[in-house]
């Protein structure tokens, strides 16, 4: 006869996560016997910083102002054109998913506010307005839990938290933007390629390539300066039809500031190397950036300003950001030549957290301010 079967084992239903049965008494929860209850995720701030190549979304607790994670996203176009409300709410949506998956699931928690700066947005306009629906719209916020404004305005407020100082923002175009740390704000140039660039890599890269135009004509004599520049297009000085294809090559769609600004480097090392005509370009440029922070001085009447210069054309064009400081302690020579406190991602979520009626101070103390 075969021997009896084993009786089935007997099952318990597993107990809850995260919360106590309520037949446990204190003698269980101090030996550690049941789970603590789970904190929730901290509730978060996003700070955006949306450029032409690509946007960083930078997450940050609310409380404490500690950052959480980042994310990466596309890069965003001016709201006027046809691509821009698709192109600005998929950067943002995307960036934020980054971010949010970077967290993880423990420290994604509930958005709370956002702040976006963004390239080509301009303050108190019409394409701000719409900026905020369309953030409003991707984020899942209330507009007033929101703001939307240029990407030199963040690069402002985490550059100074707050207080008083002038930025310089100098890559392939150029703007300055200052504060007086009471309100007030004043902003000078960026208006565009094709009506001002002075003191931009794409200004140093137009500029370098229209004397070589020049120089090829006997207008002006030829230094290296022509062949150099010539040779990162493609060309060579002895093509007799070199200079057609030059005239022909600016216009293309393609080419526009990006295409002059990527000739900037050519003549930053032709200075470097003492071509005098390529010098002369650099000190031009360097000056048009210093009058920009000088007007921006003058209008907010700041004695003795802060000036923080920022961007790639500042910080990668060998020699520009030394004739910078030279043309600065010229025109305005009561300033002071900074490092930023912080990133454009650390000035939006500063703006961020100014939309919330509870300010914590332990986030605003976290983010630089002094106060």
């Amino acid at each position: 006869m075969a021997a009896p079967a084993d009786p089935p084992p007997r099952l318990e239903a597993p107990r809850p996560q995260g919360r106590l049965p309520q037949n446990s008494g204190p003698q269980e929860r101090r030996a550690g016997l049941e789970p603590p209850d789970e904190e929730p995720p901290p509730a978060l701030l996003a700070g955006f910083d949306a450029g032409q190549t690509h946007t960083t979304c930078r997450l940050a607790e609310r409380s404490s102002g500690a950052t959480v994670a980042e994310g990466e996203g596309p890069g965003v176009c001016h709201l006027a054109a046809a691509e821009g409300p698709e192109r600005f709410q998929a950067a943002l949506r995307h960036s934020l998913a980054a971010a949010l998956a970077a967290a993880g699931p423990a420290a994604a928690g509930p958005l709370q506010a956002a702040a976006v700066g963004a390239s080509g947005i301009e303050a108190g306009t019409a394409v701000q307005q719409r900026g905020l629906e369309l953030a409003a719209e991707a984020l899942g916020l209330p507009p007033a839990r929101l703001a939307v404004t240029g990407d030199e305005r963040t690069a402002l407020a985490g550059a100074f938290a707050g207080g008083a100082g002038i930025v310089v923002i100098c890559g392939t175009g150029t703007i300055c933007v200052g504060s007086d740390g009471r309100g007030q704000q004043r902003r000078v140039a960026g208006y565009g390629w094709l009506l001002d660039g002075a003191g931009s890599a794409m200004d140093i890269g137009r500029d370098g390539l229209a004397l070589s135009l020049r120089m090829a004509d006997g207008r002006v004599a030829a230094t290296a300066l022509q062949g150099a520049i010539w040779r990162a297009l493609g060309l060579e000085t002895t093509e007799a039809e070199a200079p057609q294809r030059i005239k022909a090559l600016v216009v293309e769609p393609a080419f526009g500031a990006a295409g002059f600004a990527r000739l900037a480097p050519v003549v930053a090392e032709l200075a470097a190397e003492g071509d005098p005509q390529a010098a002369a370009i650099l000190d031009a440029n360097a000056r048009a950036l210093a009058l920009m922070a000088a007007a921006v001085a003058r209008q907010l009447a700041l004695p003795a300003p802060a000036v923080c210069a920022m961007g790639g054309g500042l910080e990668h064009l060998r020699g520009l950001g030394e004739r910078f400081r030279q043309a600065v302690e010229e025109l305005l020579p009561t300033a002071r030549l900074v490092a930023p406190m912080g990133d454009a991602c650390q000035g939006a979520l500063q703006l961020a957290i100014d939309t919330l009626e509870d300010q914590p101070l332990a986030w605003r103390t976290a983010s630089g301010d002094p106060g």
